[in-house]
């Protein structure tokens, strides 16, 4: 089990740590995270092209690592985003959100009745194959693990934001600034005008209605920018730009000494 719950996360403002998993959903992944001391993964399936199957193998590496798990779903669709939930995710990201509406919708994807409209599977991976206990305490204890992040990376979705995040069952605004700052037509320009006022309309948000705020980031003064703003999910660089950088610089350092001979 995770060292502290992911919706328990969600509940302070301290700084919370983890690194994306895009690439390499390897057997010993979890461990290598939890080494690190990492709080949480981001793992990817909306551009990585990982199946439901290696999310179920996945969410055992990370469970048995006791590093809380954040799924970024492909699309919001309903059976997409339950069988995440079945699947064994405490977290799921559910892309592209332009406003409370759409918010809404996953929630009710997400929770079991009363609080939504996820159909009932237990004694499955979700719920570590139980097959005792209440049906009532089972949905109920399933509903409070689930934790939404509501990735918001467009220009409606920052106009929104506010709606967006007083919607019952968002726990997490993530900002997806790439997407965002593509979205308003200045795409990279994390320093104009336009994508400075959309991300604060969202810090804003987030701030106003007591909730979590994320962002991917690709250094660690890039991070600790982002904690100085107020955002508290802090998700150091991806799988393959880290391995990337650090072969590039090994390599490069090696071919530049054998040549200096």
């Amino acid at each position: 089990m995770s060292r502290t719950a992911l919706k328990e996360m969600t509940q302070t403002r301290r700084p919370k740590f983890g690194h994306y998993v895009g690439e390499f959903a390897t057997p010993g992944i979890g461990h290598i995270l939890a080494s690190a001391d990492c709080d949480f993964v981001f793992f990817d399936m909306e551009h990585s092209g990982f199946s439901i199957e290696t999310l179920k193998s996945a969410v055992r590496y990370f469970e048995a690592a006791g590093v809380a798990m954040i799924v970024r779903a492909p699309c919001k669709d309903y059976d997409m985003i339950a069988r995440i939930c079945d699947a064994g995710a405490q977290g799921v990201m559910a892309p592209m959100i332009k406003d409370a509406a759409e918010a809404a919708m996953v929630v009710q994807h997400m929770k079991y009745p009363p609080l939504g409209k996820r159909g009932v599977a237990l004694g499955i991976a979700h719920d570590n194959f139980l097959t005792s206990g209440a049906v009532k305490e089972r949905l109920e204890h399933a509903n409070a693990r689930t934790t939404f992040f509501a990735l918001i990376e467009t220009r409606e979705g920052a106009e929104n934001a506010d709606a967006i995040a007083a919607t019952p069952g968002v726990d997490c605004l993530w900002v997806g600034h790439f997407d965002l700052s593509a979205s308003l037509g200045v795409a990279g320009q994390f320093e104009h005008p336009d994508y400075l006022a959309a991300l604060q309309k969202i810090i804003e948000a987030a701030k106003t209605h007591g909730l979590s705020l994320g962002r991917l980031v690709s250094s660690p003064a890039e991070g600790l920018a982002d904690i100085q703003k107020g955002f508290d999910f802090c998700c150091f660089a991806t799988d393959s730009s880290l391995y990337q950088r650090a072969l590039i610089a090994g390599i490069s350092e090696l071919r530049s000494a054998a040549n200096a001979k």
